[in-house]
């Protein structure tokens, strides 16, 4: 189903449009909150670690990242108030790229906060993967999930609001065939990202 994702009719929303649907959505809350990130680089303009990384000063990168532990800890208490278990997948191929290099900083203080967070690597999804890439994609609870758009540039651009149950839970059970593939984000850290020298960007 996950291929399927991106030929299911859905609702278009520019990226303000997106954010706003996706707030309400998720203080409602539910009983899973699936995020499932595939493509190895994105854009990230306004967050200051990420300026901080593209503008080849990584030291600052990661002292900035290391300022959002508040919010990371913030995050997850929210989750946990609003009923949620988290499903977050990451797909890492190797080499790994300068971008997920920053990322998985960031994501390691999810998983440091609690919560469960795990790396697929990019050969795992190939039975999912016939015809195209997964897709970036967000599920909350059985209502809503949201394929998550991106310009050519890897920014933000909005996302598909799908609202089909039987697509929603098809979804649902995929992304938890993937998760069950995964290995622990620190585990994962430890061995192959602690180690890297800082980036070239």
């Amino acid at each position: 189903m996950l291929e399927q994702i991106p030929d299911v009719p859905g609702v278009h929303l520019d990226l303000d449009a997106y954010l706003r649907d996706f707030r309400q959505e998720f203080e409602h809350g539910g009983d899973i909150f699936a995020k499932l990130e595939r493509a190895q680089t994105f854009r990230e303009p306004g967050d200051p670690s990420w300026e901080a990384f593209a503008a080849g000063d990584w030291q600052r990168a990661l002292e900035l990242n290391e300022e959002d532990r508040p919010s990371a800890v913030g995050m997850i208490d929210t989750y946990r108030r609003l009923g949620y278990a988290t499903q977050r997948i990451r797909v890492v191929e190797f080499p790994i790229s300068p971008y997920l290099q920053w990322e998985i900083q960031f994501l390691r203080l999810l998983a440091e906060a609690g919560q469960d967070i795990r790396v697929l690597r990019g050969e795992r999804a190939a039975e999912f993967e016939a015809h195209r890439p997964l897709p970036e994609l967000v599920i909350i609870g059985d209502r809503v999930l949201y394929e998550v758009l991106y310009d050519d540039s890897g920014t933000p651009a909005g996302g598909r609001r799908i609202d089909d149950r039987k697509v929603i839970a098809g979804c649902r059970r995929d992304v938890a065939k993937l998760y069950a593939q995964g290995e622990p984000l620190l585990a994962f850290y430890d061995q192959h990202i602690a180690p890297l020298p800082p980036p070239i960007v």
